[in-house]
């Protein structure tokens, strides 16, 4: 008799949307010239700047998520899934988490809007409806009625200001507080009750909680990786330009100084 094993499921890495997107619209960047590498002009062209930073917002996110603790499990989308947000099952309950790229930018919170630089978004709509979404999944699953919270990550504001009432359904943080926001949440479940919803999580078959990557991931990634390479290099080269310029300038004024 042939044993059967389980199929292998396999997940997005982190940020693999953007991460993608970036090298998409990169890979329509002219070569750069000799002098432009020499004196650590980025790489990166204009058009792919914005999807780079979002990538690098995204991946702190996920790492940020992951660092929570054993009491937490970091649910990750199912490649051929519908476009599921992750999940974070712990103590404190149930999330899902919703990245929106907005770096730099300036984001103003209110009771029923999010605006993003004075223009108006559906970010808490389509976070409520997407919570939604996921309550129904997993109390399907569970049997039971799951509560489910909307958390809404803002990747690396530039400011990011509450103003009258915060939402009160809706959790809205930069990311780089985002660990500290699940952690302060007061405990509803119990050890046994998350592995439950984890389990439920799971059997939807639209998140896991192991990082089984498909292979473009993987080929994403190490293409990411040399970009990231390439663009600090880059950073680095330009650092010591302006170092060297400030002290060639320091050292003629000391000299027409001592003459």
């Amino acid at each position: 008799m042939v044993r059967q094993t389980a199929p292998t499921v396999r997940v997005r890495g982190a940020a693999y949307g953007v991460i993608a997107e970036s090298l998409r619209v990169q890979a329509d960047a002219r070569p750069q010239t000799l002098a432009a590498k020499v004196f650590g002009v980025s790489p990166l062209s204009a058009d792919a700047r914005s999807w780079y930073r979002a990538a690098l917002g995204q991946i702190e996110i996920v790492r940020s998520l992951n660092s929570l603790g054993s009491h937490w499990t970091l649910l990750h989308p199912v490649a051929g899934s519908s476009d599921s947000d992750y999940l974070v099952i712990g103590p404190g309950g149930v999330f899902v988490i919703t990245i929106k790229n907005h770096s730099g930018q300036r984001v103003v919170v209110e009771s029923e809007q999010l605006l993003v630089n004075n223009r108006r978004t559906n970010h808490l709509r389509d976070a409520r409806f997407e919570a939604a979404r996921v309550s129904k999944l997993l109390s399907t699953e569970a049997s039971e009625s799951i509560a489910v919270n909307p958390l809404i990550a803002i990747v690396d504001p530039g400011s990011l200001a509450f103003v009258r009432r915060r939402p009160q359904d809706v959790t809205v943080a930069a990311s780089s507080q985002l660990a500290r926001v699940v952690l302060r949440r007061r405990k509803v479940l119990s050890a046994a009750a998350a592995r439950a919803l984890v389990a439920a999580a799971e059997r939807t078959g639209a998140w896991h909680s192991s990082e089984h990557v498909i292979d473009d991931t993987l080929r994403h990634e190490a293409r990411f990786r040399r970009l990231r390479y390439e663009v600090d290099a880059a950073a680095r080269r330009s650092v010591a330009w302006i170092v060297l310029a400030a002290a060639a300038v320091l050292a003629i004024v000391l000299a027409v100084y001592f003459l």
